[in-house]
């Protein structure tokens, strides 16, 4: 599969955007968007192919990907499918399966091949590996085994199933809690509480919700909407929902004690493995604290600081950390960074960004040791000091300047600062070394 054309209508934005990043290096990628400045800005930024024809895109594509709305899809599929090559194949993106499943049989030709997908991600997924998607095939063509081959190749949990299961567990996944979650946020917003108020009260089960809920109601309106409307298990599972929320007010406004804690125990039971639940969620409780733990033990030494959205490291002196921020220092300049967005580089990480980042400093040391040192075991010992980049034996002289029970050895040292060079002059005195 590698080098194919795989083609994305609806690459310029959201989920469309972020598939070009997991198949350029694998595939040569085609895009296409409906506003077409935006495009090819996209397309420059990328290093891939821009078009503004959905068929002419078609056209040549070995893979064709249809990641647009999901108002949208069924009516973009009935556009491309009569200009698709022979022997090519059709995947969709949508959160909603049986409309384009049922389009595609309709529409796509008979040497043509198809694959309903749902990739369980968002556009701020940063990679593939143990990320969860759905295939429902109601045909298995050619191309079927070499896509989840490919998938699979990538560490992804993949999981088939038909288009009606498919809806109806997005109905739980997505429709249910996107509608609560929603709900919730609505209901802040209604009461008007300053939520920066409530933080020197809350818990960290209490912060990891009202993130969650922030996430939820932070994605493009339009979509969740869609996701509710166009969902045909939507309707029950809104309308349950509300006649639970309806059935709990009344039974706590009425005082019923013996009837709540009935409905709260059979919700428990059939939460299903209790234990499981409460340790996944102490775990990310723990992260987070350990965490901002960590940094403050971090402050006044050196940190590497990486943004898991834009992936930009940052590196400096860390300064100081509070619930929400961490402070670094660089010279004369200073930078905060959100705890929530970065991540902490471990040294190996910090070391290699700094070879491959920093201007490296060579110098030649020469140095007259007693004849019978041995010059790998000081190259092995230079090598395992910090910041040491490289160490080459380059000269050996016993010349007339040199006491015959004695040899000058002259080594090239590499190091990220100069410092560190001069650490090496030292430890070759210690070795009983005189420098030249």
């Amino acid at each position: 599969m590698i080098k194919m054309n795989v083609g994305i209508i609806g690459g310029s934005s959201g989920l469309g955007k972020t598939i070009i990043y997991y198949l350029r290096d694998d595939f040569d990628v085609f895009i296409s968007g409906r506003d077409h400045k935006k495009g090819r800005e996209v397309a420059s930024e990328a290093d891939v192919n821009y078009l503004e024809s959905n068929e002419e895109l078609a056209n040549i594509s070995d893979i064709l990907i249809i990641s647009v709305p999901i108002q949208n899809t069924e009516d973009v599929i009935r556009e491309v499918a009569p200009f698709m090559k022979e022997g090519s194949v059709m995947i969709d993106v949508t959160s909603v399966k049986e409309g384009p499943s049922k389009t595609m049989a309709e529409v796509v030709a008979d040497n043509v091949d198809y694959i309903p997908t749902h990739p369980i991600f968002g556009p701020r997924t940063t990679r593939l590996d143990n990320q969860v998607i759905v295939l429902t095939p109601d045909r298995k063509g050619k191309w079927y085994e070499r896509v989840y081959n490919y998938l699979d190749s990538k560490n992804m949990r993949i999981i088939e199933t038909t288009a009606e299961k498919h809806d109806y567990m997005m109905s739980i996944v997505q429709v249910l809690t996107h509608f609560s979650f929603i709900s919730t946020a609505s209901t802040i917003e209604k009461l008007k509480v300053d939520l920066s108020e409530t933080e020197d009260y809350e818990s960290p089960i209490y912060n990891l919700m009202i993130d969650l809920i922030a996430r939820i109601v932070a994605q493009n309106p339009y979509l969740t909407y869609n996701i509710q409307a166009m969902n045909e298990n939507g309707p029950k599972i809104r309308n349950t929902f509300t006649e639970a929320a309806l059935e709990l007010r009344d039974v706590i406004n009425s005082g019923d004690s013996e009837k709540f804690v009935e409905i709260a125990n059979k919700a428990t039971k059939h939460m299903g493995d209790i234990k499981n639940a409460l340790g996944r969620s102490d775990k990310a409780i723990a992260a987070l604290n350990y965490e901002y733990t960590y940094l403050n033990k971090l402050i006044g030494h050196e940190v590497g600081l990486k943004h898991i959205y834009s992936g930009k490291i940052h590196i400096g002196i860390l300064e100081s950390v509070d619930g929400k921020t961490a402070v670094l220092k660089n010279g004369n300049k200073t930078k905060k960074l959100r705890i929530a967005n970065i991540r902490i580089l471990i040294n190996n990480e910090l070391y290699d960004w700094k070879v491959k980042n920093l201007d490296k400093k060579t110098e030649s040391i020469s140095c007259v040791f007693p004849k019978n040192v041995n010059s790998k075991v000081i190259e092995d010992t230079v090598l395992n000091m910090d910041n040491i980049i490289e160490i080459k034996l380059i000269d050996t002289y016993n010349g007339p300047q040199i006491d015959d029970d004695h040899i000058s050895l002259t080594f090239t040292v590499t190091a990220l600062y100069k410092e560190d060079i001069e650490k090496v002059r030292t430890l070759f005195t210690g070795f009983g070394g005189n420098i030249r």
